[in-house]
């Protein structure tokens, strides 16, 4: 049985995402603070939708997937329950193992950092084992997570870098391609063929990116002829800094994520 306390938009999210991999309805029990919230996700897919302590109980894998400012609550519901044997996933951004060890005890925690690709099976999940997680532990949340969506280990120290690059990483990918729409409205071109036009842009870079093998750089270069107009608009990003504020947009990103696990 798996348990998902906490079903906001990364929470339903791994909830339809398990639910598409085949697992069964039955399988899965909820959580949602509203019961209106619950009362929709139970009809929308099937599950049940108990109390945090409850689910806790029944689960022998525990997904933690309330907001950072809510974890605090939600591990001091279930600090009571018998958790040694359970594995508990944390997908909360900034909350270390430590943190959650610290308020459930000597208990198996696997931190991941997962996005919202989850929701076409395209997710990005890095996982990092707690103190008392286990090689088997790791494994079993790979089992959970591979079927949505690639799955890399890395060290702890690394997960607020995963949080900025990987986790935000979407938002960074609709906020360019709004910036290219306009760009294309500007030029006189109808919102709805703009669009179509740069998402498959973006679909095809992304698939050459991860098929090809060749480096950006070097996939980039084979479309800036000199001279030509590829070159002209790249002058202009670098004349506007543009490498150099995303650059500056990531770090700020990961040194909030390292905010929100000191509790500001």
């Amino acid at each position: 049985m798996i348990a998902i306390l906490g079903t906001g938009k990364m929470g339903e999210a791994l909830l339809s995402g398990l639910l598409r991999a085949g697992r069964s309805p039955d399988e899965i029990v909820a959580t949602a603070r509203r019961p209106e919230r619950a009362e929709a996700l139970r009809k929308r897919y099937g599950v049940r939708m108990l109390g945090n302590a409850e689910a806790a109980r029944e689960a022998e894998t525990i997904i933690l997937a309330v907001k950072p400012q809510d974890m605090d609550r939600l591990l001091s519901e279930i600090a009571s329950c018998d958790l040694a044997d359970k594995l508990v996933i944390s997908v909360a951004a900034g909350i270390t193992t430590a943190f959650i060890q610290a308020r459930l005890g000597e208990v198996p925690v696997v931190r991941v950092m997962s996005n919202t690709p989850v929701l076409v099976d395209e997710a990005m999940s890095v996982i990092s084992p707690g103190a008392h997680a286990t090689e088997e532990h790791l494994k079993r949340t790979e089992e959970l997570l591979s079927p949505v969506g690639k799955v890399v280990r890395i060290p702890e120290s690394l997960q607020d870098a995963a949080t900025a690059l990987s986790g935000s990483g979407p938002a960074y990918f609709f906020y360019l391609v709004e910036a290219m729409v306009d760009a294309g409205i500007l030029l006189g071109m109808p919102r709805a063929a703009a669009l179509e036009m740069v998402t498959q842009a973006m679909v095809g870079a992304a698939i050459m990116l991860r098929d090809s093998g060749e480096h950006p750089v070097s996939l980039r270069e084979a479309v800036t002829s000199p001279g030509g107009t590829t070159i002209a608009a790249i002058a202009e990003l670098e004349r506007h800094r543009v490498r150099a504020a995303f650059l500056d947009a990531i770090e700020a990103a990961c040194n909030r994520s390292r905010e929100l696990a000191s509790g500001r």
